[in-house]
């Protein structure tokens, strides 16, 4: 029995070793990938959870490296081995294809960063602001406060609309007039409303232009910038301030109606 100990450690000693220290090696190399790269991501704007996913599998990768050289060096053929895992890779991906398409848009948003924590977002069908962005879903309140969570690859495969992405958002208040009313004092009126919030921003200038000569009125568009944050409280009081203002001087604001002729005889 010790003659056979002796001749397996003469005979497969030195490859024992090899693959030990390849192991040993592998595993060193994997912690430190995995610290440098901990160190290096945390500087950047990358969510945690993606830093968390990128270090984890350069560190499992490395491993499996490692692992498959020192198999190499007892001369086991590691091709069958890596053609087993690749298989095996493929089926699982193919089971799991929607997971995964959700899992790359996820990566995409986190990375591309279209919006961010606290915007406000039509996206996936669904609007709402933005509560966390996980690398499958993403959490959204709607205006009602609740809870949505929406695939990423739905956001990710459709239209993308940040109402927070700019400082400032235009508002056009569609305000119709009579036709006996006269368009120079609208006019007037509706800038003065608009010159006396301090809200509204002189640059650029606010607006007010015929936007249609329908059926019942002269439609006017009233047109002027806000800070985002003050888009829905200026829209709310801006809207009540001009039906007031045209109540005082006398201007109609008309709604759709019939008049009917009594044939003569």
């Amino acid at each position: 029995m010790w003659d056979r100990i002796v001749d397996w450690v003469v005979a497969y000693g030195g490859q024992a070793l090899g693959a030990l220290a390849t192991l040993v090696i592998g595993y060193l190399v994997a912690r430190l990938a995995r610290r440098l790269m901990r160190r290096g991501l945390a500087r950047t704007e990358i969510a945690l959870a993606l830093q968390r996913f990128v270090t984890q599998i350069t560190y499992v990768g490395i491993l499996v490296f490692a692992i498959v050289a020192s198999l190499a060096r007892f001369g086991i053929q590691t091709t069958s081995f890596v053609a087993i895992l690749g298989a095996a890779g493929f089926a699982i991906g193919f089971a799991l294809q929607g997971s995964l398409a959700n899992f790359a848009s996820g990566v995409l948003l986190l990375v591309l960063r279209p919006f961010k924590i606290g915007d406000f977002v039509e996206a996936g069908g669904v609007s709402g602001s933005v509560q966390d962005i996980q690398l499958f879903t993403t959490v959204l309140a709607t205006p009602d406060n609740v809870k949505v969570m929406v695939p990423n690859a739905q956001i990710y495969g459709g239209v993308i609309r940040n109402y927070n992405a700019y400082e400032t958002r235009r508002i056009d208040l569609a305000v119709g007039i009579g036709y006996g009313d006269s368009i120079e004092d609208a006019f007037a009126t509706a800038l003065s409303v608009m010159s006396g919030d301090g809200r509204i921003l002189n640059d650029p200038a606010p607006q007010v232009m015929v936007s249609e000569l329908a059926d019942s009125s002269v439609n006017l568009n009233l047109r002027l910038w806000v800070n985002g944050a003050d888009y829905w409280a200026v829209l709310f009081d801006l809207t009540r301030q001009v039906k007031e203002a045209f109540d005082e001087r006398g201007i109609e604001i008309p709604y759709p109606q019939c008049v009917i002729h009594k044939a003569a005889g």
